[in-house]
């Protein structure tokens, strides 16, 4: 059975694409983007990955 570990993390709206590449290179999966507390400027990224 696949276990996953999950992440949330916010997204900087003028950075986004790097901050995920980032998190891929370290085998990340985004889920999910959801708007953050403060609304759409600032999202929230959900990841997972598979634990090994």
């Amino acid at each position: 059975m696949k276990k996953f570990e999950y992440v949330t993390l916010p997204l900087l709206v003028h950075n986004t694409k790097a901050i995920l590449d980032q998190w891929g290179e370290d085998g990340w999966e985004l889920v999910s983007v959801v708007p953050g507390p403060n609304g759409s400027q600032n999202p929230v990224a959900y990841m997972k990955r598979e634990k090994h």
